[in-house]
């Protein structure tokens, strides 16, 4: 599904080069849930970014589901991320002017799916997530587990193949964190795949391999059984 062959990422400012990552290569099978962990700037999100297509290599390859996309322009990387991937942030994420049914729906509105089908698949989400009941309430008047809530349904609206979450813990307290990974837990039971950037061993325990970065290299790959 996917796969890295030498990746790097150079990030040049001022004259000064920083390696980010350095001859990254990774393989990632459908239905798996990978943890990436490493010490601060050792090229996690940078990874994150790039295997989401947000941002590309400066070399090697990056292949997603068969499509080697490393050197595509920025246009046709959105092209491709459009409906195949799904994204969940420590800061939610979420636009303020917006319902939480308005921000869950937003990904159906790009691909363009009819209203009818939109506003049954926003709503069987929102039930699945436990949060019809704010369905109208706009991001600020939900608590913050609600919210990482609101932001999961909307990563998983077009059921993405692949959702990527960045620290998607990191600004709940230790229950609601938990409620959130149970949530990936079960998206992962029920087939999707999912890479989460994390600093927390609790979080990491729930995957099934953990791959550990330090300057921007692979150091270690451990699997949970």
């Amino acid at each position: 599904m996917i796969k890295t062959v030498d990746l790097q990422k150079i990030f040049t400012t001022d004259e000064v080069e920083t390696t980010a990552l350095n001859g990254i290569n990774i393989e990632i099978q459908p239905g798996e849930f990978v943890a990436i962990m490493g010490p601060s700037g050792c090229g996690k999100s940078t990874l994150l970014n790039i295997l989401g297509m947000l941002d590309n290599p400066s070399e090697g390859q990056y292949h997603f589901f068969g499509t080697e996309v490393a050197r595509m322009s920025e246009r046709q990387r959105a092209n491709l991320r459009k409906g195949n991937i799904g994204f969940v942030f420590q800061s939610f994420n979420l636009i303020d002017e917006l319902t939480v049914f308005e921000n869950v729906e937003l990904p159906l509105l790009y691909l363009k799916v009819p209203a009818g089908e939109r506003k049954k698949r926003v709503e069987a989400v929102l039930e699945r997530m436990n949060i019809m009941h704010r369905r109208n309430h706009f991001p600020q008047r939900l608590s913050g587990g609600q919210q990482q809530r609101a932001a999961i349904a909307r990563a998983v609206i077009a059921e993405p193949k692949l959702i990527l979450a960045d620290e998607p813990t990191g600004n709940l307290d230790s229950a609601n964190g938990l409620e959130v990974m149970n949530l990936l837990t079960q998206l992962n039971q029920a087939g999707a795949t999912i890479v989460m950037v994390t600093h927390s061993p609790h979080d990491s325990g729930f995957a099934h391999r953990v791959i550990n970065l330090f300057d921007g290299k692979v150091v270690t790959e451990n699997f949970h059984i």
